[in-house]
């Protein structure tokens, strides 16, 4: 069994990596993040222009059709880079729940859109802190309106559509959900920008006053929808994550081969060594699992809910370490606003928290191992 990338999925992650390199330099992601613009647009366009956009979406919708390997492969490169662009929010989650459960008129509507750059779509789940559950979700759709208010949209500001997680009916538990396309340029939608850990994806609130929308998929079957988008979107971010962690390994390693302390380099001294050592083992174990996850992905196995639940897992937890031990690594200068390490920082706590907490996501590992366990 090949547990690598084939040659030209390396050909291509290699394009990807000196695409970002010239296009999405760390001054990029500085301007997004202090500035009051929600992506950068120019950065946008070129990835619509290379084709990523539409990498797993089929050929019939516009999408290059080529598949989730080569989707993970770009979202390596994409994490590694910080780039910030409405890309998980428009391609994991919002392509993904219109390719799970979108009619056809719907897809071809809009999904060559989403392909070609000129839609940026969304995912809205939350209603206030806390993991999303059925009990939490009181946001309704009735009568073809939507109304209610959704929290923590990321990317909900530039966003031209979302998909809703909203309740359909009085029955208890999953049953009353379903899936709501919403226009959010129509009238009866009302957006505020929100404070967000990392300002370079920036958040919404937004409001639903009886706003007309669209079921996605059958009633009633909201939440398991949305519980398969998730476990995909996990896969992808997994390995978003596990780009980012990587960078992070680089820029701790190179600043302790050129930072002297005593006449010798930091990297030589015994904590140092530890923390970088302990970095690339996370680091290792992290893309082991989103490999697994990438292979579940793409194959459609039936392990794909254990396999993104460790993904998931592991890629947060070591970007999150990685991301401490950056500064950590740089010592006091890595907490200034001139060192490039806090963005990876705040990257690494947005993302452990945009597809839901991590116990969240160690509940989900639990419970597939125990079916596993019991098949």
């Amino acid at each position: 069994m090949n547990f690598d990338f084939s040659d030209d999925q390396k050909l291509l992650r290699d394009q990807a990596r000196k695409f970002l390199a010239e296009k999405c330099p760390p001054k990029a992601v500085r301007a997004v993040l202090e500035g009051e613009a929600g992506y950068d647009r120019a950065l946008w366009k070129a990835i619509a222009e290379m084709g990523w956009l539409g990498t797993a979406i089929p050929e019939n919708c516009g999408g290059l059709g080529l598949g989730y390997l080569e989707l993970c492969v770009v979202a390596e490169e994409l994490g590694r880079a910080l780039a910030p662009v409405p890309f998980s929010s428009t391609v994991y989650l919002f392509a993904e729940a219109l390719l799970a459960a979108g009619s056809e008129q719907q897809k071809s509507r809009l999904l060559p859109r989403v392909a070609d750059g000129t839609l940026i779509g969304t995912f809205a789940r939350a209603e206030g802190p806390g993991a999303v559950t059925p009990k939490s979700t009181r946001v309704s759709f009735r009568s073809g309106k939507l109304s209610g208010i959704k929290t923590a949209v990321v990317d909900g500001i530039d966003a031209d559509f979302a998909v809703v997680l909203a309740r359909t009916s009085d029955e208890p538990g999953e049953r009353g959900l379903s899936l709501a396309l919403v226009d959010l340029n129509a009238a009866g939608v009302m957006r505020k920008a929100q404070d967000s850990i990392d300002p370079s994806r920036k958040h919404a609130q937004i409001t639903f006053d009886a706003a007309p929308a669209e079921a996605l998929g059958t009633p009633g079957e909201g939440w398991a929808v949305a519980s398969r988008v998730l476990d995909h979107a996990a896969v992808m971010m997994a390995f978003e994550q596990v780009g980012a962690a990587d960078a992070c390994l680089v820029m701790a390693r190179d600043y302790a081969l050129n930072r002297y302390a005593f006449g010798r380099p930091i990297a030589s001294y015994q904590a140092i060594k530890h923390k970088l050592a302990d970095m690339y083992v996370n680091n290792e174990l992290a893309r082991s699992n989103a490999y697994y996850g990438a292979w579940a992905l793409s194959t459609g196995a039936p392990e794909l809910p254990l396999a993104a639940a460790a993904a998931r897992v592991c890629a947060t937890q070591a970007f999150d370490y990685a991301a401490k031990e950056n500064i950590q690594t740089h010592g006091g200068v890595g907490f200034t606003w001139e060192f490039d390490c806090h963005l990876y920082y705040k990257r690494s706590r947005e993302l452990a928290l945009s597809l839901g907490p991590q116990r969240l996501w160690k509940d989900r590992l639990v419970s597939a191992l125990e079916r596993a366990n019991a098949a």
